[in-house]
Parts: structure tokens; C-alpha cells; sequence
């Protein structure tokens, strides 16, 4: 029987706003109330948008702890534990149940390339030793790592286990996991938010929502082609948003709407001149400071 979804709807994968070098709380607080009150009912921190690679445990702390006070209850928070190390993951995990989080976000291990056993092996240890429960976040992409649907779905079994984030790009590996595994599935790639919630997907953690949460709030409580025509007239917004390395450009956009810096940390930079240009002549008119 397949398990219930922690959330429904859209999940912002929120950035992480920094200023001089240091997460700046103003801001963020500011990104999370603009959430709120546009509807959205879940919040994922510290994730690969929220540039969680980069964050010192202190940092990264502070960032889950400021969320959670600031949502207040209003949302559910669900915070980004995941490492290629499962001492660090178990004890972020650990630090995220004791502060609060409803459930963590937990990436494939990257750089280590392990295989779908070594995958079966890490989760199911994770799962073992901590209380929080856990979304499995597949984005071989960032991780050169592709959790086969076989997998999630022998992982599925463990009741700590409530979810995962597919971000494949890729709508059959979507579509067979919402047939063979008992696990709500959430849409990890905004360019296919509409097509997963038709092949089954219980939502979404979004990027663009950053920007526009309540149209991302409205697309996925609309209907089939309704939902459809709200994609196609944000999917330029959406390419732009990936033009260069996440999350450079939603910064990028978000400095240009006054929200917060569009400061990211080393190896990432800030976006190119013709990025900016595109993102200013594609955000909705009214949204700028």
C-alpha cells in the first residue's frame, strides 16, 4: 500500500541567502514569509538549491533552525541531511530531528558513484538509526549516480522511508516509479512539473517557485490542460533559471526582485551578463523592488 504523502502541492527548494560571506537570517526570513503567504505548503533547506555542500555544520544549523522558527508550524520543513559520507549524514540527521525538521532530504551520495546495492545499503543504515523520516532525492546530474526505480522500490519497504525526489529529467523513470514503488513521488525538474503530476506524482520541489510560488501553487491545483498552459508560459523563465549551474540565476533573479544578494559561494559564480539580462526581460511584470 503506498504510503502517505508528506506534503501535496509544491515544495520550494529554497536558497540559502548570503551577504559578505555569512547567511544573511534578514533575508531569509523574508524568502520564508513570501512563501507562507502565497500558500506553499512545504519548504526543503539546505538542499542543492539552498548550496547545502557549501554550508558549515554551524551554518547549515542555523539556516534549518531559522526556517523552522520562522514557518512557525505554517509549513512543513523539511531539511537537506544528505552527504557522500553517512557519518556526516547521520549527524545532520540526528541535529535535524532534535531541532525539529518533519523529514529530511537525503541526495544519492555523490562523487563516491557507489552502486545500487552500496545505495540499498546506505539508505537502509540511515533509515535504521534515525527517527527522521527520510525522501530519497535521485539527481544524477549533480551526482553521476541514477537510482533505478528497482531500487527505490526495494527501499520502499522501510517505514522510515516516506518519499523521493526524482530529478532525473527523464518522465519514464518518473512514470515506472509511480507504478512499481509504494512511495509518494515528487517531481524534482521544474521543465516537468505538469507531465509528473499527470503520470502520478503526489507534487513537486521547485526552484522556480522561489520566484513565483503562487503560480506554482495554482499549477499544481489545476487541472490537466490548465496545468499544461501554465507550464508552457513559465517554461521560458524555467530554461532561464538553468542557463547556468543552480542556483546562480534564482539568485540572480531574486537580487533583482530586492528578496535577497545574488551572492553564492566558490566554485559557483555569479551569472553572466546576458543571463541577467534574459532573467530581467522574462520575471512577471511588478515583482521588482
Amino acid at each position: 500500500m503506498e504510503k502517505q504523502p508528506l506534503f501535496t502541492g509544491v515544495c520550494t527548494a529554497l536558497v540559502t541567502p548570503f551577504r559578505q560571506g555569512k547567511v544573511d537570517e534578514g533575508a531569509l526570513r523574508r524568502l520564508i514569509r513570501r512563501q507562507l503567504e502565497a500558500g506553499v505548503p512545504a519548504l526543503a533547506v539546505c538542499g542543492t538549491t539552498g548550496e547545502s555542500s557549501t554550508l558549515q555544520d554551524d551554518e547549515w544549523e542555523r539556516v534549518l533552525a531559522c526556517s523552522l522558527e520562522t514557518a512557525g508550524g505554517d509549513a512543513v520543513i523539511i531539511a537537506g541531511t544528505g552527504t557522500n559520507d553517512l557519518r556526516h549524514t547521520l549527524h545532520r540527521a540526528h541535529r535535524a530531528a532534535a531541532l525539529g525538521a518533519d523529514a529530511q532530504l537525503v541526495v544519492t551520495p555523490y562523487y563516491n558513484k557507489t552502486t545500487q546495492q552500496g545505495l540499498i545499503q546506505y539508505y537502509s543504515r540511515l533509515a535504521g538509526y534515525t527517527a527522521l523520516p527520510i525522501l530519497m532525492y535521485n539527481v544524477p546530474g549533480r551526482t553521476g549516480l541514477n537510482m533505478l526505480p528497482e531500487t527505490a522500490a526495494r527501499l520502499a519497504e522501510h517505514p522510515q522511508i516516506i518519499g523521493i525526489k526524482e530529478a532525473g529529467g527523464n518522465l519514464n523513470q518518473l512514470a515506472a516509479l509511480t507504478q512499481i514503488c509504494d512511495l509518494p513521488v515528487y517531481c524534482g525538474s521544474d521543465e516537468l512539473n505538469a507531465p509528473s503530476l499527470r503520470l502520478g506524482a503526489q507534487g513537486v520541489i521547485s526552484v522556480v517557485s522561489n520566484l513565483i510560488p503562487a503560480e506554482m501553487a495554482r499549477l499544481c491545483g489545476a487541472p490537466g490542460a490548465a496545468a499544461d498552459a501554465m507550464q508552457r508560459q513559465w517554461m521560458p523563465l524555467i530554461k532561464a533559471l538553468f542557463a547556468e549551474t543552480n542556483p546562480a540565476p534564482v539568485k540572480a533573479a531574486l537580487h533583482l526582485m530586492g528578496l535577497c544578494s545574488d551572492e553564492v559561494r566558490l566554485p559557483l559564480v555569479r551569472v553572466q551578463p546576458e543571463t541577467l539580462h534574459r532573467l530581467r526581460s522574462l520575471l512577471p511584470e511588478g515583482v521588482y523592488a
